[in-house]
């Protein structure tokens, strides 16, 4: 081993304890949260649930909040409840979030009409909810084309502005989906898994370029109480209240948090799957009853982005 490699290996540990320190202060001692009073941010599925609130929340921080949506009436009735809870500036934009064409079109209209973006939140997802057999070939791969493919578009068409101002945020609202993989959920696992891989390779990516002004948060909650997942069975695990899950993302969000699991078991449960044995991890969702949780799926009457 070379001097050169010597050294490399001695800083590589400094920093590992470095950051490992770092990481215990601010478990106990939170960074500041940063102000977005003007920011321009973009939330995708706006137009209900998780979505429509997080575009209600940063409206009330005194952004520029812009939903997309493909139900412009979802996204009217964001805006009402953005103009009865703050008042601040709401522009919905209709787009079907499977089609990159679309996204594209989307974008330019809001760069033109609005401005630059400054947080990008990928919130629009689906769920089919059926096994892998009973699962349409065109829902799976709606799926995928909602809840992965189309932050790709999202992504090319808002990140160079970033990258020149080295000024953003961009968010993912994944799922505990993107660690776990439970029956019912294979195209929708694959999916979340696709969101989470994307964003960390991004991370990894900006981090390289030295862009350290654009930050990356992913998002991994648990079932929450939206009506996304209505009929589901928790097991041990409770499901979380939409609210209290939109304040908790909002704070990770302008505290710069790279990664947010929901509840914090999740973060216990994703550490044990890199410990235990294949068939402990399957006795953990069995006898939990998370194997079992999507049974009795019933979901909205029809998946909207």
């Amino acid at each position: 081993m070379g001097l050169d490699m010597i050294v490399d290996a001695v800083t590589l540990l400094f920093c590992i304890l470095y950051y490992q320190l770092e990481a215990i202060v601010k478990f106990f001692i939170k960074p500041s949260r940063k102000d977005v009073r003007g920011e321009i941010v973009l939330v995708t599925g706006a137009g209900s649930g998780i979505g429509q609130r997080l575009a209600v929340e940063f409206a009330k921080l005194g952004s520029v909040v812009v939903g997309c949506d493909i139900s412009m009436a979802g996204l009217q009735k964001t805006k009402e409840v953005v103009d009865r809870e703050s008042g601040a500036e709401f522009h919905p934009y209709a787009c079907d979030l499977s089609k990159r064409e679309a996204i594209y079109e989307m974008a330019g209209k809001i760069k033109k009409e609005v401005g630059k973006v400054d947080i990008l939140i990928n919130n629009a997802g689906i769920v089919s909810g059926k096994k892998l057999l009973n699962c349409p070939d065109g829902l799976m791969q709606k799926t995928v084309e909602v809840n992965t493919m189309a932050h790709f578009w999202t992504l090319k068409a808002f990140l160079p502005e970033m990258l020149e101002s080295n000024h953003g945020h961009v968010v993912t609202i994944a799922s505990a989906a993107g660690f776990f993989g439970v029956p019912g959920q294979v195209d929708y696992a694959a999916s979340k898994f696709g969101a989470v891989g994307l964003s960390e390779a991004l991370h990894t990516e900006l981090q390289h370029l030295n862009k350290t002004g654009v930050n990356v948060t992913v998002i991994c909650p648990y079932y929450i109480n939206t009506g996304m997942f209505d009929g589901v069975k928790s097991g041990w695990i409770p499901i979380l209240d939409k609210d209290s899950s939109v304040d908790e993302m909002v704070d990770s969000i302008l505290r710069n948090k790279y990664l947010l699991m929901m509840p914090r078991l999740v973060y216990i449960l994703a550490g044990l799957k890199n410990l235990l044995p294949t068939k402990s991890l399957l006795a953990v969702c069995k006898y939990t009853g998370i194997s079992a949780g999507m049974d009795e799926f019933t979901g909205r009457n029809k998946p909207s982005s």
